[in-house]
């Protein structure tokens, strides 16, 4: 009996005592990183429910981590289509910034400040999303819902591959998370317990709009390859891809394919090649969508579908022979031709 009640004591010290050890890492490795975390505020024009046509004023909110003094990566769905970004330090200091690089269809964007970050900030390491297993015990920080400085942890549930999880994300390679994700923590990173960078909140999948145990983190090795590698150019465009079950509703010419255009941000380089976004909110097929802008059938003569993502990708990362892209589209029923010098 003895025996037992001290096998029991010292197992139940050796737990209070590894509860300690465990303990005491995170916070002080959450103090080292919680400095490199900021909160992105979203300005766009949007359609707003009403007549047709009538435009208003949407806010953003979502997070983002520092990666050199003057850059930034969070979540392209926050900023793609954004006509104004500010970033929020842990300080209280605010500064603008704009996007360099995008690749929405892994919803991994890159910033860059105007200016550089303020004294006190810190600069995290992007790790090797590679070596993370399921069952690797990870942590999130970000602002949901506004609140700043939140830390959430969990355990990787599972890697899912490119278009396992939603349909339009073709390149995105996620890990699942039972860590909790709410609105705000949209674009922030994901820590190991090194505190490296091992991925970039992207969405989680719920019935009651807050954290269900099913958040999705983009893989920090795919956001290093998109943005840092090769450098996704950015067009400052969101759209709803075409398909043949949906050409005749949009009344696309064979193939049948495209992109339409719904929201275009100012000053982007869609903006500046003249595409249009529209003016009129529907559902079709369950899909809320905006109705009444141009329709990308193809670029550099190539169809704009799901098969071509990439290709039409790297064409645009890159200066064309001709000295411009050429951009076919839909508009009100015409097809016309749009030229533009490319920058990427």
């Amino acid at each position: 009996m003895k025996t037992r009640m001290l096998t029991m004591l010292i197992f139940t010290l050796g737990s209070i005592w590894a509860s300690t050890a465990e303990g005491q890492p995170l916070r002080e490795v959450f103090k080292r990183v919680n400095p490199s975390v900021v909160v992105i505020r979203s300005i766009q024009t949007d359609v707003i429910a009403g007549p047709q046509g009538q435009l208003g004023i949407s806010a953003g909110l979502g997070s983002g981590v520092l990666i050199s003094p003057d850059e930034i990566i969070t979540a392209a769905h926050l900023v793609e289509t954004a006509d104004m970004l500010y970033v929020e330090f842990s300080s209280g200091e605010r500064l603008l910034a704009r996007v360099i690089a995008s690749e929405p269809a892994a919803d991994v964007a890159l910033l860059k400040l105007v200016g550089s970050a303020p004294s006190g900030s810190v600069v995290a390491k992007l790790g090797d999303s590679d070596k993370v297993e399921v069952g690797d015990q990870i942590f999130v920080v970000g602002a949901p819902q506004g609140l700043s400085c939140t830390l959430t942890v969990g355990y990787i549930s599972a890697r899912r591959r490119p278009n396992t999880v939603y349909s339009g994300l073709s390149l995105a390679e996620f890990f699942q998370t039972d860590a909790s994700i709410n609105q705000g923590n949209s674009g922030g990173p994901m820590f190991n317990m090194a505190g490296e960078i091992v991925g970039i909140v992207s969405a989680i999948i719920s019935k009651s709009g807050g954290s269900e145990g099913l958040g999705f983190v983009a893989t920090s090795n795919m956001a290093r390859q998109l943005l840092l590698d090769r450098r996704s150019s950015w067009s400052g465009i969101s759209g709803y891809l075409i398909t043949g079950k949906s050409d005749k509703i949009f009344n696309v010419p064979p193939p049948g394919e495209g992109m339409l255009v719904q929201h275009v941000a100012k000053g982007s380089p869609a903006a500046l090649i003249g595409l249009k976004g529209g003016n009129t909110r529907a559902t079709i097929e369950g899909e809320d969508l905006v109705l009444g802008g141009d329709i990308i059938l193809a670029v550099q003569g190539i169809t704009l579908n799901i098969r071509n993502y990439e290709e039409i990708r790297g064409i645009l990362s890159r200066p064309p022979p001709e000295g411009f892209i050429r951009v076919t589209i839909l508009r009100g029923g015409e097809q016309l031709e749009l030229k533009a010098v490319n920058s990427p």
